[in-house]
């Protein structure tokens, strides 16, 4: 079944969808740089292949997502038009989090794309809990809780995995292991460092999983959607990727060398993905490029939509800061 999903189809969508997330994020930074984009700004570059190979196992329609502040592709991945993510980028009122969310804090429940979480493993028992309510509510839905390196260390990780387990919840904890908690490696936050065996403690299906790879990363995640969508409860998997930027734009990386960067280049997912794509005469070059002139042009519109968009009002500070509710048992 995986063979003849991973075919030519899905690598042709994943080499346009891979490249789409880097320029986007590029130009993300392009405009950071110009003071454009305000704030903080965590680029996805590298880390592709854990997005594209999770996708093509879940249903978007039905299925849920939920990560930390590295947050910008995801909900494009989810379905949302990247216009709306570059305008919250802007802090444009036309921002899928009307310019108030900015670049941590994307959210779409038409999407079901549940954020952008700014505190550290914060959005981790929120992961458990989306999937608490489907189970609850007997929807036939797995949620993706993604998280970095960092957030294991974080009590709410291992509160969420207990749960988890306990009531069987439909949720996949995913760690994006890219070497580095803003500059901190691994191995100087714990006394191992194959954080998949975490989950050992917990009786939790889990493993490690080549995060670069976006065919080893829909296989992983292929069986654990199984499993949760069978009623049979939780993995954590860890994908060990990398990513190619800083831990965000204000990062001047002097924790880790110059050539070890381009050591994982070597590994690029999108270049990967390329070369099968050619080994296997699945395009020409003249349909390579229009993939390449279609990605382009897309970053263009979103950017132009993000520098027409207009600023909030002032006045939008007092909206949605309470959600109108009716509470029968509670008398005027």
């Amino acid at each position: 079944m995986a063979e003849q999903k991973l075919g030519k189809e899905v690598y042709l969508k994943w080499y346009e969808d891979m490249l789409l997330w880097r320029k986007f994020e590029d130009k993300s930074g392009a405009a950071y740089i110009q003071q454009k984009i305000r704030g903080f700004l965590h680029l996805y570059n590298g880390q592709e292949a854990v997005l594209a190979g999770s996708i093509q196992a879940i249903d978007p329609k039905r299925d849920r997502m939920i990560t930390a502040y590295r947050n910008h592709v995801q909900p494009i991945a989810m379905g949302m038009d990247p216009k709306y993510i570059m305008a919250e980028l802007y802090g444009k009122s036309t921002g899928c989090s009307t310019g108030k969310g900015g670049s941590m804090h994307m959210f779409s429940k038409e999407h079901n794309f549940f954020g952008g979480h700014g505190i550290v493993g914060a959005q981790v028992p929120l992961g458990a809990g989306i999937a608490f309510a489907d189970k609850y509510n007997e929807n036939d839905s797995v949620t993706l809780c993604y998280m970095g390196d960092g957030a294991v260390r974080q009590g709410a990780f291992h509160e969420a995995l207990n749960m988890a387990m306990l009531w069987d919840l439909p949720v996949i904890f995913i760690v994006e292991n890219n070497g580095y908690a803003m500059g901190t490696s691994v191995a100087r936050t714990s006394n191992h460092t194959e954080i998949w065996k975490l989950g050992l403690g917990y009786d939790m299906p889990c493993g490690p999983v080549d995060g670069m790879d976006p065919e080893k990363v829909y296989e992983a995640m292929k069986e654990a959607v199984d499993r949760a969508r069978n009623g049979n409860g939780p993995t954590l998997l860890e994908m060990k990727t990398y990513r190619f930027k800083g831990h965000s734009m204000s990062d001047a990386q002097k924790y880790r060398t110059k050539e070890e960067v381009a050591e994982y280049q070597k590994v690029d997912p999108i270049n990967q993905v390329l070369e099968k794509i050619k080994d296997n005469n699945w395009a020409s070059e003249k349909e390579i490029k229009s993939i390449d002139d279609r990605v382009k042009n897309k970053v263009k519109e979103c950017m132009d939509f993000a520098e027409e968009s207009p600023f909030p009002d002032p006045s939008d500070l007092f909206k949605d800061v309470y959600a109108e509710q009716d509470y029968p048992f509670i008398k005027d």
